[in-house]
């Protein structure tokens, strides 16, 4: 990353300390899983560290528990010398004769275990029972499944711009998908999930996604060929969400003022052509930046047409000119009061959706494609900027993957503790200390590995966020408010009338 995007970022401390909050907060509340438990066993309690590696700073309590903060943000633990011998991962207690602790049962190795998982869960249901109050923002875009634009091109993996697979499969504006892959589909995020995450393959072995879609109540299935993204290498089809074309803002002496247009309007159509996206609006002045246009419009339950010329108007300090009817379009959205189990729930679902693509070999889901600690503490950094709410939601998020991440058998992790305890019950004698040792650090090394090969593309995901933020910012100092003439729509009555030979 450049110095002026880590000054950017560092310049926000509020952001800063939002994040460290959240995601140190998640990570405690993981810990503090196992040590209540582990307290409420009996076990005997070390350490309780978060992050990795030597200490920072921290303390010793009355007790003799010391809370320590350490440099490699992978996570945190409790050290629990009776519950398994990690000297390879967390170091030795500075406590003698911990080879003397009495050992403890199955049962207490199995709660102990699964509390963290267990304290994020109920960590994720006290957030979202916030959001059931305070309501979340759901945007029209997200709750449907109508396709609202079909891009013509696509940026591939190689950096070529290449005809989008929407587009050569026939699909249209207005189509609605009822399933991808035979897979029924709810809203947006589903059809966004189903598509990255595809493991249909056609005869050659190239990506393969069949949509089942309506299409003026046919159905119709459609095989399309996504091309990978530039950057993530993720399947992508190209095409957006329908969204309502509703007017929001008219600027003065407009076209869009003089034809009669007003906020709270909503444009249908174009010459005749619905739309379904304010981006076919746009693309439709910018094709026909001086002929004029008869958009059809809902106000109040009533079609009407207006006519529109554009004007060619300054936009930019440096004098840049562009075609504009002059309104500006509101983004639709309503609050919804989702109660916490059905928000976990779909959390859940996502979670095990997107693990049970990263095992298959058939998608084009990778460990490259993973947030690591710098992505996830970047996304709630963003999110800072954007509102409480979306923060909270990712907050969530986050914790409903701390819960399964750490439940998966691996050496290491909670799950990996429960198997090692299961074999040693089916035995009915410990495992060997040197496989379990061995096997946690071999692990240890091999999440360190993964650690910086996903932080590496976290850095550029970052970097190019960032660097698109700064470029937007340089163009929005540039931009003027436009003035209108109104000289386009002279010759056209104030109905908004088209001219015969504009017809």
């Amino acid at each position: 990353m450049t110095t002026e995007i880590i000054l950017r970022i560092l310049t926000n401390p509020v952001a800063i300390a939002v994040v460290v909050l959240f995601f140190g907060a998640s990570i405690f509340v993981h810990e503090l899983g196992h040590y209540l438990a582990a307290r409420w066993r009996g076990l005997k309690i070390d350490r309780f560290s978060i992050g990795f590696g030597p200490r920072l700073f921290g303390w010793t309590d009355k007790r003799g528990v010391e809370w320590r903060v350490a440099p490699i943000p992978l996570g945190g633990y409790v050290m629990l010398p009776q519950l398994a011998d990690l000297r390879g991962v967390e170091g030795e207690s500075s406590e003698p004769g911990r080879r003397r602790l009495a050992p403890i049962s199955y049962t207490d190795k199995m709660v102990v275990s699964v509390a963290g998982a267990v304290f994020n869960v109920l960590f994720a249901l006290s957030l979202a029972c916030i959001l059931w109050v305070a309501g979340t923002r759901v945007y029209e875009s997200m709750d449907t499944t109508q396709i609202g634009y079909v891009l013509p091109t696509v940026v591939d993996r190689a950096g070529n711009e290449v005809p989008s697979p929407a587009a050569q499969a026939g699909i249209r504006p207005g189509d609605t998908i009822l399933a991808i892959d035979g897979q029924r589909i709810d809203d947006w995020g589903d059809v966004v999930t189903r598509v990255t995450t595809g493991s249909a393959r056609a005869e050659t072995g190239e990506p393969l996604t069949r949509l089942t879609i309506d299409r003026a109540g046919e159905s119709l299935d459609i095989d399309v060929y996504p091309v990978l993204s530039e950057h993530e290498t993720l399947r992508i089809i190209g095409f957006m969400a329908a969204e309502p074309v509703v007017v929001d803002r008219v600027f003065d002496n407009s076209p869009g003022e003089l034809a009669g247009l007003r906020p709270g309007d909503e444009i249908i159509a174009v010459d005749g052509e619905r739309i379904y996206r304010p981006d076919a609006f746009i693309e439709r002045v910018n094709a026909r930046p001086d002929e004029g246009l008869v958009v059809t419009i809902v106000r109040d339950g009533q079609t009407l047409e207006r006519f529109l010329r554009p004007e060619h108007v300054v936009y930019t300090q440096a004098g840049d000119t562009r075609p504009m009817v002059g309104i500006a379009f509101a983004r639709a959205y309503e609050m919804r009061h989702i109660d916490p189990f059905t928000q976990v729930r779909n959390h859940v679902d996502m979670t095990v959706r997107v693990l049970a693509a990263l095992f298959n070999p058939n998608t084009n889901v990778g460990v490259r494609n993973l947030s690591g600690p710098v992505g996830i503490s970047y996304a709630l950094y963003s999110l800072t900027q954007i509102g409480m709410r979306e923060l909270l939601a990712i907050v969530v998020l986050i914790n409903i993957n701390l819960a399964i991440l750490n439940l998966l058998p691996i050496p290491v992790l909670d799950g990996g503790h429960m198997v090692f305890a299961t074999l040693a019950k089916l035995r009915g004698k410990p495992l060997p200390a040197s496989f379990v040792a061995a096997s946690q650090s071999a692990f240890m090394l091999f999440f360190i590995g993964i650690f910086v090969y996903v932080t590496f593309f976290d850095t550029g995901r970052v970097h190019r966020s960032e660097s698109a933020v700064i470029e937007q910012e340089r163009a929005a100092a540039q931009r003027v408010e436009p003035i209108f003439t109104g000289e386009s729509m002279e010759g056209v009555d104030p109905a908004g009338t088209p001219p015969r030979e504009d017809r």
